[in-house]
């Protein structure tokens, strides 16, 4: 048994914000996939994800199945092969690599399931969210489940509030454009619950979430509508408001050794960072007029570029 691919997302625009019902903007990365399959023999590796695949089915046996059900005769018959989701994606890097596993399960055994070549309602992509949230929970304690729904419809979705998702297509690149959305490798893993507990916390403080209301949103949601719109240099613009405001507000977020290379892409203009999912570690995502020089600048790490304009 070999099943689908999935790739890995990014959330470019949204992390924190969609909590408090800012805009988002989530686009498939197919640099990263991952996929069910059945091996001849298992590594350890390969028997650490069998593993997983177990105690994630123990989980969705829990589940209410008003929501979803399983077709469980043929997901116990694949386990019991010791089925794994063997993946390139990164794991602990903010590029989704438990919502692509979630993504593979609900694709190879959810009974009823909504599929890609359906009229993808704003009511149905509301509720493969909500089922993806439940199923990816297992992961991170809580979930938006919104990794899992990009993984799965692998088309990028425009989040307009909590209540209010749907699909959207991105200006069209310009491959010879010195600009460019990258990623930046900080070299260490990071994890969603324990960043998002801090957050939470924060929200307690009446400085943080009036920051959070007021400015955070505001430039998250400008973010979104300039990047839909082609309209670059806006863009530039407001993601150096975003990044300032991430390194004033997000510091544990932020790994200690990127903190003054943070500063140096605002003081200089040269790029700009802001998180990549919840922070902590993983990638961290840059912005840029002019790829080469931030390149130049950023030369003691590794960059992926994910967008060119």
């Amino acid at each position: 048994m070999k099943g689908p691919l999935f790739y890995a997302k990014i959330l470019l625009f949204g992390e924190y914000g969609i909590i408090k019902n800012s805009k988002g903007l989530s686009i498939p990365y197919n640099h990263y996939k991952g996929g069910l399959q059945i091996p001849d023999s298992l590594t350890t590796a390969q028997l650490e994800s069998h593993q997983q695949l177990l105690a994630f089915a123990d989980y969705l046996k829990q589940m209410h199945s008003d929501l979803v059900q399983f077709d469980w005769d043929r997901f116990e018959a694949d386990l019991n092969q010791k089925m794994i989701f063997e993946s390139s994606i990164p794991q602990g890097y903010g590029v989704g690599s438990s919502g692509a596993l979630v993504a593979s399960i609900y694709g190879q055994y959810a009974i009823n399931r909504i599929t890609v070549l359906e009229n993808l309602t704003p009511e149905k992509l509301q509720h493969l969210k909500v089922i993806f949230a439940a199923m990816e929970s297992f992961f991170h304690g809580k979930s938006s489940g919104l990794d899992p729904l990009n993984s799965y419809l692998s088309i990028p979705i425009l989040i307009s509030s909590s209540q209010q998702i749907q699909t959207t297509g991105l200006p069209s690149q310009n491959p010879e454009g010195k600009g460019a959305v990258f990623l930046l490798d900080s070299g260490q893993t990071g994890e969603t619950a324990p960043m998002v507990e801090i957050f939470m916390e924060n929200m307690k403080q009446e400085r943080f979430s009036r920051m959070m209301k007021e400015q955070f949103i505001k430039y998250t949601d400008n973010c979104v509508d300039a990047f839909l719109k082609g309209n670059f240099k806006s863009l530039y613009r407001e993601v150096k408001q975003l990044s300032a405001l991430v390194l004033q507000n997000f510091s544990p977020m932020i790994p200690q050794q990127f903190v003054s290379l943070w500063q140096q892409g605002i003081d200089t203009n040269s790029y700009y960072l802001k998180l990549c999912g919840s922070g902590g570690g993983g990638y961290i995502l840059g912005f840029t007029e002019d790829f080469e020089k931030a390149k130049a600048e950023l030369k003691d790490y590794t960059l992926q570029v994910v967008y060119n304009f």
